[in-house]
């Protein structure tokens, strides 16, 4: 067997110094995957390290809102925002991601736009807009989204007094 340092002084300088540049462009290739695979660890281990923190927060608040028991997270309407009631209304249906503009609309009023959302969750969240927040619908329209039960629908909502 020829040692590779024989082997490569039996080259013509032509391949040697071909050989030499791929083998300096292989080492900086790895070079920059390795540099760019540490980065992405290093990005890793502190969004870990922040859904750490986020998570001993939740806990050390957790008993606070047991305590505070349900009525303190469902204020009526009238304490909060209409904004903010309908989007963490449709966020807790799972509606969010329908959920595509809200705009303000006349006193107490919000235009809401819904984009491919299911009927039947989209009829529920309206219910319960209006039994947990005495929200009411003042003019829908509502389309076929095209699969069967899924609608688009433009609404206006009015927050009673």
């Amino acid at each position: 067997m020829v040692a590779p340092a024989v082997w490569f002084e039996s080259l013509q300088q032509r391949e040697r110094r071909f050989l030499t540049a791929g083998a300096v462009a292989a080492a900086i290739v790895l070079l920059l995957a390795l540099i760019s695979l540490d980065r992405s660890v290093a990005r890793a281990q502190a969004h870990l390290t922040h859904r750490a923190q986020d998570l001993a927060w939740m806990r050390s608040v957790a008993p606070q809102l047991e305590a505070a028991g349900p009525a303190a997270a469902s204020r009526p309407a009238s304490q909060r925002s209409l904004i903010v009631v309908v989007d963490a209304a449709a966020r807790e249906v799972g509606l969010a991601t329908s959920l595509s503009s809200s705009e303000p609309s006349g006193n107490n009023g919000l235009q809401v736009r819904l984009e491919k959302a299911p009927f039947d969750t989209l009829v529920g969240w309206l219910s319960r807009l209006s039994e947990q927040n005495g929200i009411q619908v003042q003019s829908a329209t509502i389309e076929s989204a095209g699969a069967p039960g899924v609608v688009n629908a433009g609404l206006v909502l009015q927050a009673s007094h």
